[in-house]
């Protein structure tokens, strides 16, 4: 993917700390996630056309790594970087980072596209994404190749 990833900015609010007052841990997890569903409205994607489709994304494995603290009133920019391989899953790799430029967390995410029928991956899920997306470098995927005009 070329230039910057996508990013969000988001609030910490005083209902999301914990005892320590800083962001409780299970909501990194919800603001990883609606940054992940911005990138892929960003770039164009329905997901209810994905899920009328008969496939919906899935996270196969999720890891948090804490660095700094966030706390109320907080604003935090959380990036989504996506990286495929060959095979039926990808990642999807979001940076939380701070007003001041320090990293407050990290999420990572191994995930795939499962057929809601079958419950299985569905293979090529890169190709099902970029059949969909008016932006797929956004999803860090390639522009499809436009033929130029005679």
């Amino acid at each position: 993917m070329t230039g910057a990833p996508f990013s969000v900015r988001l609030q910490v609010r005083v209902y999301e700390i914990d005892p320590q007052l800083h962001l409780n841990g299970a909501v990194y997890l919800q603001y990883a996630d609606h940054a992940r569903y911005e990138c892929v409205r960003a770039a164009g994607v329905s997901v209810e056309a994905l899920l009328g489709d008969g496939m919906g994304p899935v996270n196969l494995e999720t890891v948090i790594r804490y660095h700094n603290e966030l706390r109320a009133g907080d604003e935090v920019d959380v990036t989504c970087e996506w990286k495929w391989g060959t095979g039926k899953t990808y990642r999807v790799e979001k940076v939380f980072r701070r007003m001041d430029g320090e990293i407050a967390a990290e999420v990572g995410h191994v995930s795939g596209l499962i057929d809601l029928d079958e419950r299985r991956l569905v293979p090529d899920p890169a190709g099902k994404w970029l059949d969909r997306a008016t932006r797929p470098e956004l999803l860090g995927l390639p522009a499809p190749e436009t033929t130029p005009a005679c």
